[in-house]
């Protein structure tokens, strides 16, 4: 059963909806939106990581955020344990992890030590990102074209974090489309799922620029999530959930 992940940007500066959700009493019927849209998680996230975005610190990070999560917790139809927090940065995530949240979606995939500790200590659900690259400037730099290599890298990480505490079935791999990677790989990756079959898989193509010029459309990003799904992938992380129902 495919999962069909929401995507909620609480930044000014996304590539596709930045600042559209950045006042908590939009960003919570969003929320609500999405889930009512088809989203069974919903991934939400304060900074950009788009081509030419500004890293910001955690103190900022958190404080675009801290007033939507207090939201949800007092919401009557949300639940905490339904969103991801899209983040690189400990502080953030043990912050969300306290407030009762579940699932950590690092988008440097857990290249700090103390995030994996910290994600091994709550038990946490790991989605592991491929971002070849200490910052977002270097990895966009990059010019990635195999298959292989990601796979490697993926698994090399993976393992290194269930030597460090992490169970197996509590990692969720993301081959980083769109991170440092060529054309034509972004789209060999939309299959990924069918070479690494013994690992849960999560897809992130919607909306991004290897789908070309009519990127922002429906048929197009719909028709990439279908040859994900062909592939045996277990999570679509998308903008528009009701165009996968």
């Amino acid at each position: 059963m495919i999962q069909i992940i929401g995507i909620l940007n609480l930044t000014p500066d996304s590539f596709s909806d930045g600042g559209k959700f950045t006042q908590t009493e939009v960003a919570l019927p969003q929320a609500a939106k999405l889930f009512i849209d088809g989203a069974n998680l919903v991934d939400v996230g304060a900074e950009s990581t788009r081509p030419g975005a500004v890293a910001i610190k955690p103190e900022e990070e958190w404080a675009r955020m801290a007033e939507f999560w207090q939201g949800v917790l007092d919401s009557e139809i949300l639940d905490i344990k339904k969103f991801t927090l899209d983040t690189r940065n400990i502080v953030t995530a043990e912050r969300f992890l306290k407030l009762g949240g579940t699932i950590i979606n690092d988008v440097s995939g857990f290249q700090d030590p103390a995030m994996i500790t910290l994600a091994a200590q709550y038990k946490t659900t790991c989605i592991v990102n491929h971002f070849p690259g200490k910052t977002v400037d270097e990895v966009h730099e990059q010019n990635i074209s195999s298959m292989c290599r990601v796979k490697k890298d993926l698994i090399d990480k993976s393992h290194l974090m269930m030597k460090q505490g992490i169970a197996r079935d509590k990692i969720i791999l993301d081959p980083g489309i769109g991170f440092g990677k060529t054309e034509n790989l972004n789209k060999e990756l939309l299959g990924f799922a069918s070479i690494v079959p013994d690992w849960p898989v999560l897809i992130g193509h919607s909306k991004k620029r290897f789908l070309g010029k009519n990127r922002l459309e429906e048929l197009v990003n719909v028709n990439a999530g279908k040859i994900a799904m062909a592939s045996g992938v277990n999570y679509l992380r998308v903008h528009d959930p009701s165009w996968y129902r």
